[in-house]
Parts: C-alpha cells; sequence; structure tokens
C-alpha cells in the first residue's frame, strides 16, 4: 500500500500566494498511483477565520481522484489560548461543516490509520478530553492492527523530553499521554507537519516522520538533528513482508529572505519567501512507496 502525505499547503482564495502550486502537485500525486493520500494540515491561509478559505481548498482538494484523509492545522482551526487565533466552538464547527471530521480513523492492508486534531492538544477542556478518549478507544479496538497515527503537530522540535515549545509541538502533559498510548499500543507511525521541515528519526518503537510544506520551506528542506536520521521507514503488513520507504520531493536551493507577511497585518506570524524564485517550484511532499532491487536493499 502506497501513501502519500502533503502537509502545509496554505491555499487561499484572498491570499493566492502559493495556489500556483496545486498544478504540478496534483499532477504528480495522481501519476503515483498510491491508494491514499494524507493531509496533515494547514490546509489554508486562514480557514480559522473565513470560510471561503476552507471551500476554496477543498474544491481543490476534491480534484484528486485519490481517496484523501485531512486533518486541520492551527490556519484551519486556530491554536493555543492566548493566541491571535485561539480553537474555539465557532472555528471547530466551521472546519467541520465545510471540511468534515477533525478527528478520524481507517482500516485498510491491516493497518488502521488515525487522524488527530492537534491543535486541541493544551487547551485542557472538554473537547480535548473528548479526543483523548476516542483515541484511547480507536487504539484498543484495532484488533490486532498496527497503527500510524497523523497530526499537524509534532511530537517535540528537539528533544522527546523537552519543556514547553509553545507554538512549535504538542505541551508536555498531553506529549506525555500521547506517549503512554503510543507505548501500550506499539504505534508504528506518527506522522506531522507544522514546522516545515523534513525529518525522519525514532522514539522508542515509534517512526517519526515531518513532512515538509507544500508551499514553502524555511532554510533547508531537511532538519539536521542530533540523532541520526532514519532514511528508510520498514512497515510490514501482517501476513506478508512489506517494505516502504519515504522520500521527500526534491526543492530548488534558495537564500531565503525575509519580506512581509502574507498574513493579515494583526497577525504575528510572519515567513519567508524567496527572491527571484516562483513559489510554486518551492514545494515538498512526503512519499511511501515500496523499495525495490535499485535500492540497493
Amino acid at each position: 500500500m502506497k501513501i502519500i502525505q502533503i502537509t502545509d499547503t496554505h491555499f487561499s482564495p484572498g491570499k493566492p500566494h502559493f495556489n500556483g502550486n496545486w498544478a504540478p502537485l496534483l499532477s504528480w500525486i495522481e501519476e503515483t498511483g498510491a491508494d491514499l493520500i494524507v493531509h496533515t494540515g494547514d490546509l489554508t491561509v486562514d480557514g480559522a477565520d473565513k470560510d471561503e478559505d476552507i471551500a476554496f481548498s477543498m474544491d481543490l482538494m476534491r480534484q484528486v481522484s485519490i481517496p484523501m484523509l485531512i486533518v486541520p492545522g492551527n490556519h484551519d482551526v486556530g491554536h493555543l489560548k492566548g493566541s491571535d487565533q485561539p480553537v474555539n466552538a465557532d472555528r471547530l464547527a466551521r472546519w467541520r461543516s465545510l471540511a468534515g471530521d477533525d478527528r478520524w480513523l481507517e482500516n485498510a492492508a491491516g493497518w488502521r490509520f488515525i487522524g488527530l486534531n492537534s491543535l486541541l492538544l493544551g487547551h485542557e477542556d472538554d473537547e480535548e478530553e473528548a479526543q483523548f478518549e476516542w483515541l484511547a478507544k480507536a487504539l484498543e479496538d484495532r484488533a490486532g492492527r498496527r497503527v500510524a497515527l497523523f497530526a499537524h503537530k509534532p511530537l517535540f522540535v528537539d528533544a522527546p523530553d523537552e519543556g514547553d515549545t509553545g507554538y512549535w509541538s504538542d505541551r508536555p502533559a498531553q506529549r506525555r499521554r500521547l506517549y503512554d498510548l503510543i507505548s501500550a499500543h506499539d504505534v508504528a507511525l506518527f506522522a506531522s507537519g507544522h514546522l516545515h521541515w523534513a525529518w525522519q528519526g525514532r522514539f522508542d518503537n515509534t517512526q517519526l516522520t515531518w513532512g515538509p510544506s507544500a508551499a514553502f520551506i524555511i532554510d533547508k528542506m531537511e532538519r539536521e538533528m542530533r540523532q541520526p536520521r532514519c532514511r528508510r521507514l520498514r512497515i510490514h503488513r501482517p501476513g506478508r513482508p512489506l517494505r516502504l520507504r519515504q522520500e521527500h520531493a526534491a526543492a530548488r536551493p534558495c537564500r531565503p529572505r525575509p519580506r512581509r507577511s502574507w498574513r493579515d497585518p494583526d497577525q504575528r506570524e510572519r515567513y519567508v519567501r524567496c527572491r527571484g524564485r516562483r513559489p510554486q517550484h518551492r514545494h515538498g511532499f512526503s512519499v511511501l512507496r515500496p523499495l525495490s532491487a535499485s535500492d540497493g536493499l
């Protein structure tokens, strides 16, 4: 089974900076023969406040002939309390009405794929607790299937036991609860986006994958980490070995320069664009594909 992860596409009808990336990305996806696409959030630029951003972006996603599952990102449903756009009932309702469920599970080929709304984590409210209860049940009821989790935010940025990174990863208390569930149920893969970097590593028995943004990258495509990167992801399907690996699309090198924010002026986040390069050349995506003899294994 071949799965493609895309993430952080940042589409918008009103801020079309990265809309030009979609045509080449769609063409490539259709040529891969993948069985499933998983979008790990930040589908939009400002879906947290604008219906039209979600509606426009979902119309693009419906052009894909391959089944697709999507979890929301902070640009889609908001972020932590005290941020410019905190997650609230209105923002969750907007996503659920226009894009669908913000958490899901799918069974295929001896696997259970689970999508989480990581933007609920850290609020310590009824929505967060309901998702943890749902996740625990989804793991307990997997009936022997291997498990892959997909979420927008990574578990950590630099180290599994790091403190609160605020915007960038899950908060320590919620991260600990996820670790406990992952360990108890032998979760094979945790794939995320958000950081606009590509990286692969391990935490205990779980493969960690960061998908690079399909909108733009920051500095380098791949993040340099202290721990060795795991270059190949091997997954074994019950009853029949299946070897998969992750690939990252090549991105042209450029020297990033700070430019004006492409968010609303009152937003604090600033992004990097590349002077002299068309943004549609700056996309990335993750692929899980069967290994072959040409891979030298």
